[in-house]
């Protein structure tokens, strides 16, 4: 994608976007299937993997409410066609995984982990930010933490060893479903980001903020779960979960380096190409054998 820059720092309207990138709304529930889920539901009932997942949902739905939000702010300037259409199908997408993450996080608040508690203190946070920060910097950092958000994606896409750690499969499928539009709306909000005008200098520092705020804010919400949880007492599994998870793909260095590609100042979204395995996702959950066809409860667009 060609952009050209100004002396202050902001970008022209980008080129035309890609005619072929889809962003489908697709109307899904998982209730029915989330209702046997066990206590600890990751991998081998793995302590901190199910608390991790459990603290993720918990911050998702008022998350995706923020990002629809400061997306839809800037709509109306939105020219392209093409990109309105993606747009429009951002605010669908990001809808529903907040309507699905909030069914899970009912189920996993009967269950006992303090999911209710993160929704609450993750709205009040965004509320407070709102308030006091302008719609061009709340749309920054909606673009900083999508690329959070696809590069998970991504790796849970890729991964067999990291989807086999959330064990039920109601979760993983949740989770999937999720992963799948994340990659399918990855540079939206970027691309209406620089659409709008928004200045390379605070794109960039809004994620080195964020790249160390967020995974501070999350380790600290997982421990807090964790240390709640009776079983975490148990001799020798607390310990032994550690050792899984420090030994996965989730604290890999390629995982932070990843992150980090996003302060490249000719950073897009789409330079990592994922069509391949956005289609191949696709065909697997929704093509015509999909195994995820059976969950969808209304016409798509």
């Amino acid at each position: 994608m060609v952009q050209t820059q100004d002396a202050l720092g902001a970008y022209a309207a980008p080129t035309p976007q890609d005619p072929d990138r889809k962003v489908p709304t697709r109307r899904i529930s998982f209730e029915e299937s989330l209702q046997d889920m066990p206590r600890h539901f990751a991998a081998d009932g793995d302590i901190i993997l199910s608390h991790l997942a459990a603290v993720l949902s918990g911050l998702f739905p008022d998350g995706e409410d923020f990002f629809v939000r400061s997306v839809r702010h800037f709509r109306d300037r939105v020219e392209d066609p093409v990109l309105k259409r993606q747009v429009a199908g951002f605010i669908g997408q990001e809808a529903m995984h907040g309507r699905e993450h909030r069914t899970l996080n009912d189920r996993l608040a009967e269950l006992g982990y303090p999911t209710k508690w993160v929704e609450k203190t993750t709205r009040w946070g965004l509320a407070l930010r709102e308030r006091l920060l302008s719609p061009t910097s709340n749309l920054a950092a909606t673009a900083a933490l999508e690329h959070f958000t696809a590069t998970l994606a991504e790796m849970l896409l890729t991964d067999t060893e990291v989807r086999a750690m959330f064990g039920h499969d109601a979760v993983r499928d949740l989770f999937l479903w999720h992963a799948l539009e994340e990659s399918e709306h990855k540079a939206v909000a970027f691309d209406v980001y620089k659409t709008v005008g928004g200045s390379e200098r605070t794109r960039v520092v809004t994620m080195r903020v964020l790249r160390f705020g967020f995974v501070g804010g999350l380790l600290v919400q997982v421990l807090a779960s964790v240390l709640r949880d009776p079983a975490a007492y148990r001799s020798g599994r607390l310990r032994r979960s550690w050792r899984r998870v420090r030994g996965s793909k989730l604290l890999s260095r390629e995982l932070w380096e990843q992150l980090k590609d996003y302060d490249r100042p000719d950073f897009h979204p789409e330079d990592r190409d994922t069509a391949a395995l956005i289609e191949r996702w696709r065909d697997e959950l929704f093509g015509k054998e999909g195994r995820l066809n059976e969950k969808l409860v209304g016409a798509q667009r």
